[in-house]
């Protein structure tokens, strides 16, 4: 399963993972303005890793087949599901 992976440039260490590149147009109203510019970081498939650095590989996977995306927030704002 391929991700994409933006970088907010409003809001430190806070990343959106998607599962399709640059499909920002579906995302939530207001995360556009919650999070300002998005900064694409990499692309990622997530079949060929074991874990994620700051987050959850299986939630990711989840919210990625659910919804489209995932938020990353900093690990002191992080609240699970």
């Amino acid at each position: 399963m391929q991700c994409f992976i933006y970088r907010s440039c409003k809001k430190t260490d806070t990343y959106l993972y998607l599962s399709e590149k640059d499909k920002l147009n579906e995302l939530p109203e207001g995360l556009d303005k919650l999070l300002g510019r998005l900064e694409f970081v990499m692309e990622l498939d997530l079949g060929e890793i074991k874990r994620l650095q700051n987050a959850n590989l299986e939630e990711v996977r989840q919210c990625l087949e659910e919804v489209g995306f995932y938020l990353q927030l900093p690990r002191e704002l992080h609240v699970s599901v």
